[in-house]
């Protein structure tokens, strides 16, 4: 009987609100479906980046934002190639560029300009807060669009290192996938997707089944989730992996302190 009444007021709930049925058809059980359960193989942060010791200079600790260990990973790679170029789809408060900006020689980062967040209905005060920290930076070169019509091809550009981070919805990381590899990517570029992961033991199977079907199959073996992060990486080269877990025992801790910093005036 307790069955019958959850689904008799669920039958409710859908004829008072018919778009419901979204939330259900969009459900993260839906799309572990979709992926037949499927997960990326696990790599060690340490297996990229040997003896990790980074520093975050700016981080907020607010909502909608990354783990420091996922800026940590990007401004550490960024570190290990060479006058590195590097390109984001995603500002928000500009956090994870303007740490990069540290390591990288020069760095791009697009997102939806003030006025198309406006005419989608998105609060003025969201929209400000777009590039807060990465304004004025001279070597960041801040870009405007919607990366499912932005022309990728007009920067005639190629990439050391990208970080998708834009829409996590299924249409836009495929889309972003595939833009980012036909026109930015050269043979040895790394790129990183945010949010292949909820927390680094729950996986985001939306965003998975975006990469798995933005990139050739013959590509997919390059494809990992990174230990303690919430980010999927392709990696031109194969690496050691392991099998993830949902459950994990601690292999290792990360030591952590952090001064606060005033901001003088908005």
């Amino acid at each position: 009987m307790h069955k019958l009444k959850k689904l008799f007021n669920g039958l409710l709930l859908l004829i008072k609100k018919p778009s419901l049925i979204n939330e259900v058809l969009e459900s993260d059980l839906v799309w572990q479906k979709k992926v037949n359960y499927q997960t990326f193989p696990v790599v060690e942060m340490e297996n990229l980046v040997p003896n990790f010791n980074e520093t975050l200079s700016v981080f907020s600790f607010l909502g909608g934002g990354s783990l420091p260990t996922d800026i940590m990973l990007l401004k550490a790679l960024a570190r290990q190639i060479k006058d590195c170029s590097y390109f984001e789809i995603g500002t928000w408060r500009g956090e994870s560029v303007v740490n990069v900006s540290e390591t990288a020689k020069e760095c791009y980062t697009l997102n939806l300009s003030k006025k198309e967040m406006l005419d989608l209905k998105m609060p003025k005060e969201y929209a400000e807060l777009h590039g807060f920290f990465s304004k004025n930076k001279k070597n960041i070169q801040h870009l405007y669009g919607n990366s499912l019509t932005y022309d990728f091809k007009g920067l005639n550009k190629k990439f050391d290192l990208i970080f998708i981070d834009g829409n996590h919805k299924y249409d836009f990381v495929k889309n972003d996938t595939k833009q980012v590899f036909k026109h930015l990517a050269h043979k040895n570029t790394i790129v990183v997707w945010h949010d292949y992961a909820y927390n680094p033991e729950k996986i985001r199977s939306e965003v998975l089944k975006g990469i798995l079907d933005g990139l050739p199959k013959e590509m997919h073996q390059n494809l990992y989730h990174v230990s303690n992060t919430m980010c999927a990486i392709y990696y031109p080269e194969n690496l050691q992996s392991t099998r993830f877990t949902s459950i994990k025992k601690p292999d290792k801790y990360f030591k952590v302190s952090a001064k606060m910093v005033k901001i003088k005036s908005l």
